[in-house]
């Protein structure tokens, strides 16, 4: 298998085992943030509040490249990683179930969000420097399938976990994840700096390009950055909707609200072994847009679901298609020089920000007032931008390929 090839490099293979850790950590917090406030506090905009919060760095450091371009190193990546265990290890430590605590959880949330937002666009182009320009596609499949397994892992797993720790208990399982993952990287970063043969040494930072003229000179690009946008804006509907709607339409608690994330995440894990099959001669914009507006349907059918069975097949319906859209536009802006990938990179990370906050901020009035509403609604506004997008590439770029 393609993955298997990719891991024979002990590089490869230890930034894998590092970053599935890494990932871990991140759902076991995400589970953990929305489900603690919503016990304690049964208000979905408050849910919807804590989204906004983790999200404001990524917006504004996205902002500012030069920022992000300083953290171009294993090393870096591995003192970041190191912060964020410290940060996820002292919310059991400080939270509280009171008003005070909700503001100590907010602050350190936003902490969280700072390290993250410098991490992600760093490791998304230094992933690339481990391979042969060929080998691209296959290791931004490999690195998706990263997210997958620590996503079934995880969330798939959590209902156990429940079982035998409380929920806010999950924060410190989250800080071991990123201090191990923190060790690993701390390694690659030696050996990188022992081994030049075969390894390209990223240099200290990056040059900061401008966004715009590279977003003008590659339209198709731009295009899957606002349908990204848009995804992650509906998305905000399931983040702070599905908890409420499991509890008051089939009575489900914790353990039933991370079954539904486990099925999204089995769904995810089988989508990235598919998305390698997909015809290379189906254009990457069509691929992504045609995929966005299938999961839009599906988050629309969770609004008229009417068992727990349906809301399954829905959710691995849904994770058999975000493979698909992660790994096709991964794998297109991988191909771009270091400085402009860094830069698309940063630019995808803070739109999807950008909208999934106004989102978070917008759509719990929504869930409140509507909660099967509010589902059907945005899945139809996704299917139907999503397919605006891509005729609209269509016409922008007068059928010229690769823009």
């Amino acid at each position: 298998m393609r993955h298997m090839r990719l891991l024979r490099s002990r590089p490869v293979r230890v930034l894998w085992l590092s970053m599935a850790l890494s990932v871990l950590g991140d759902r076991l917090y995400g589970l953990a943030a929305m489900w603690v406030v919503y016990e304690s506090t049964g208000s979905s905009s408050l849910m919807g509040l804590v989204g906004v919060v983790e999200s404001l760095p990524y917006i504004a450091v996205g902002a500012l490249g030069s920022v992000v371009a300083r953290f171009t190193c294993w090393r870096s990546l591995a003192r970041v990683d190191a912060g964020r265990a410290l940060v996820a290890v002292a919310v059991p430590v400080l939270w509280s179930p009171d008003p005070p605590g909700f503001v100590v959880m907010l602050v350190l949330v936003l902490l969280l969000g700072c390290l993250s937002a410098v991490f992600e666009p760093n490791l998304g182009a230094l992933i690339p420097q481990l391979v042969e320009p060929a080998e691209v596609p296959q290791v931004s499949a490999l690195f998706d399938l990263t997210a997958r397994v620590a996503a079934a892992v995880g969330q798939g797993g959590v209902g156990a976990l429940l079982v035998l720790v409380p929920e806010i208990h999950l924060f410190a399982i989250d800080g071991f994840t990123f201090a191990v993952s923190a060790v690993a990287l701390g390694w690659l970063g030696r050996r990188t700096a022992l081994a030049t043969a075969g390894v390209r040494v990223p240099s200290v930072s990056v040059p900061a390009v401008r966004a715009w003229p590279v977003l003008r000179a590659h339209p198709r690009v731009a295009v899957a950055v606002a349908v990204h946008g848009v995804a992650l804006f509906t998305a905000a509907v399931s983040t702070v909707g599905l908890p409420p709607l499991l509890v008051t339409r089939f009575g489900q608690g914790a353990a039933g609200y991370g079954l539904a994330l486990g099925a999204t995440a089995a769904g995810g894990l089988a989508g990235n072994l598919l998305t390698g099959h997909l015809p290379s001669r189906l254009p990457w914009l069509a691929t992504y847009c045609l995929a966005w507006t299938a999961a839009g349907l599906s988050l629309a059918g969770l609004g008229v679901a009417d068992s727990m069975t349906m809301v399954i097949a829905l959710c691995v319906t849904s994770g058999l298609l975000f493979p698909v859209t992660a790994v096709t536009l991964r794998a297109h802006l991988s191909c771009f020089a270091p400085a402009e990938r860094l830069r698309l990179l940063t630019v995808d990370q803070t739109a999807v920000r950008t909208a999934g906050t106004a989102g978070l901020l917008l759509l719990p009035f929504a869930v409140d007032a509507a909660p099967a509403g509010s589902f059907v609604g945005a899945g139809l506004l996704l299917s139907a931008l999503a397919l605006a997008g891509w005729s609209v590439a269509g016409w922008w770029t007068g059928g010229r390929k690769g823009a």
